[in-house]
């Protein structure tokens, strides 16, 4: 059972998916999202991502059970996210496709600014992500690694501590 916590990083990012607001994710609001990423991938092949962004929708869609809406509510999904453990291999491959979208240069790191537009493309709204950044940049380089997103990203969506740098992956938390 998902906690609080979850539902609350969850849920934002359900919000951001949700592109008629309905409360509820359909396979549309998916190909929305690709569309969104594959305009500004970076370094990664538009197909690939498009494939990853979209291939959660059978994942999460089974989730639902035999209600046949062909739509996801949140609840839904935090049944999903609780199942991530067993899917690691999977979160992982999304985290790479993501890494290489948002490398816009292709010099195999994030930095800063490449960072802010992972966080505009998900939200779909301009978000300052001066504050956030340096929680994920552990090292204090200026960028991340693929290994540093990798860890982050599965912290996100696999994690339950309000203290792991993850939890900021997709910027500051909102109600």
């Amino acid at each position: 059972m998902a906690s609080e916590f979850q539902r609350k990083k969850v849920g934002g990012v359900f919000r951001a998916m949700d592109v008629d607001g309905d409360g509820r994710l359909t396979e549309a609001d998916f190909q929305a999202l690709a569309r969104r990423w594959t305009a500004v991938a970076g370094s990664v092949d538009p197909a690939r991502l498009a494939s990853v962004m979209t291939g959660w929708w059978p994942v999460l869609r089974s989730a639902s059970g035999p209600d046949g809406d062909d739509a996801v509510t949140l609840d839904e999904v935090l049944l999903v996210v609780d199942g991530l453990g067993d899917r690691a291999d999977a979160v992982s491959a999304t985290a790479d496709a993501m890494f290489e979208a948002v490398d816009l240069n292709g010099d195999g790191r994030i930095s800063r600014s490449e960072f802010g537009v992972l966080v505009e493309t998900w939200s779909g709204t301009p978000t300052a992500t001066d504050e956030i950044f340096p929680r994920l940049d552990l090292d204090g380089d200026g960028h991340l690694t693929r290994d540093e997103f990798r860890t982050h990203w599965t912290e996100f969506w696999a994690g339950d501590n309000p203290n792991a740098p993850g939890t900021y992956v997709f910027g500051v938390l909102v109600e």
